[in-house]
């Protein structure tokens, strides 16, 4: 790669600072009797807070042991800190030196692929050594040429928590809407109750063999997708001959457990006008008299959490999916409000769920800029302007 006139290629060993001697390695039953103000940092992040420090200056730290180093891509390799602080054994910590500061270290290997340089402690565990460590290459310009790059960075970073804030202040607005207007008891205090097969169609419909459609799947977190982007590849084989036709609008049910719905969860089809579904799911359009988007809310709320738990018994096959009859699941009961109660919840719930997805756009936006920017800055393709004096510095 060539460098700008000025930078130069050097390794961590050459023109860093490694200051692991200041790592305090302290179990968790340890730390419990110390609890304290100063942070106490993993290879991965902050693990606790104790009552004293080894740290007291701006340092990174990039993991000595883990599997989080494969996640490069989605996950940084990196920390950076400034002030009171203190390491566990499990992070290499590396300061200011005269040749490099810290946080030019932590930006060029925020979301480096570290995995050349690793050596195994067997399945799925990878160690960095100080002597691997040492011998990572890097570009590395002028420090005031740094220190510019970092300030940089550092304001997207400053945007970026910002955006995420507001995206946390959003979602949190959102949760508290769907409890306020769908999930307390004292709200749906004199609303009917009638089971999801009593106002709904079953849907079991086959595609015409010569209709070309998308293979669908629910995702937990963000509905229906594309099976062929969720994993790169095709996996329906020849099954897909008793896949589902779902039409715009309908609804399904799938019954495999996540982290965000223990007992499944439930989505309408919006994205696309038809696409094919697994067999394994439960499949139903509403009522014409019932307003869809209300519902979308209300399952989307988990709402037939309890429902649903209360009908396993066994626990989860082999294949992930939760031993739940489509008879049973069309038996769950779900409240039916007049309609024009209907209406104007959803409303509601509609222009919350709007802002917290412009909120998610603007900070996958400004993230997608930030790694552009870095990828130039940091390689020379793009130069900063030098400040001159200590005032244009801190303005």
């Amino acid at each position: 790669m060539m460098l700008p006139d000025g930078w130069r290629t050097t390794t961590v060993g050459q023109s860093c600072s490694i200051r692991n001697k200041l790592r305090f390695p302290l179990s968790a039953e340890n730390r419990a009797g110390m609890q304290g103000q100063y942070p106490y940092f993993g290879p991965t992040g902050q693990l606790d807070s104790i009552d004293h420090y080894r740290i007291d200056e701006p340092f990174a730290l990039i993991g000595e042991d883990g599997d989080h180093f494969l996640k490069f891509r989605d996950r940084p390799m990196t920390i950076y800190f400034e002030g009171k602080a203190n390491v566990n054994n499990h992070a290499h910590i590396i300061g200011d030196s005269e040749e490099c500061l810290a946080k030019w270290l932590y930006y060029c290997f925020m979301h480096r692929d570290l995995t050349p340089m690793l050596s195994r402690q067997g399945v799925g565990r990878y160690k960095l050594t100080k002597a691997g460590l040492e011998k990572l290459e890097f570009p590395l310009p002028p420090k005031p040429e740094q220190a510019a790059i970092v300030r940089a960075l550092s304001t997207w970073d400053q945007a970026i928590a910002t955006s995420e804030g507001l995206l946390v202040n959003a979602q949190l607005q959102m949760d508290g809407l769907l409890q306020q207007l769908l999930i307390k008891p004292t709200v749906r205090g004199d609303w009917n109750t009638r089971p999801i097969s009593e106002i709904s169609e079953r849907i079991q419909r086959r595609a015409n063999e010569d209709q070309e459609l998308p293979i669908l799947m629910i995702s937990s977190g963000s509905g229906f997708v594309r099976q062929d982007e969720k994993y790169s590849r095709f996996m329906a084989g020849k099954s897909v001959e008793n896949y589902i036709a779902l039409d715009q609008g309908e609804f399904a049910y799938n019954k495999g457990n996540s982290k965000s719905y223990e007992f499944g969860c439930v989505f309408s089809l919006n994205t696309y006008e038809r696409g094919l579904v697994p067999n394994v799911y439960v499949c139903f359009k509403l009522s014409p008299e019932l307003n869809a988007v209300f519902y979308e809310h209300l399952f989307r709320a988990d709402f037939l959490h309890d429902q649903l738990g209360a009908l396993v018994n066994t626990g989860v096959r082999n294949n992930g999916l939760l031993n739940i009859k489509p008879v049973d699941f069309l038996a769950c009961q779900v409240p039916v409000p007049p309609l024009d109660v209907q209406n104007r919840i959803a409303e509601v719930l509609t222009t919350a769920a709007k802002r917290v997805a412009l909120q998610e756009r603007d900070l996958e936006l400004l993230k997608q800029e930030k790694t552009a920017l870095m990828s130039q800055l940091l390689t020379g393709k793009r130069r900063v302007k030098l400040l001159d004096t200590e005032a244009e510095v801190q303005a």
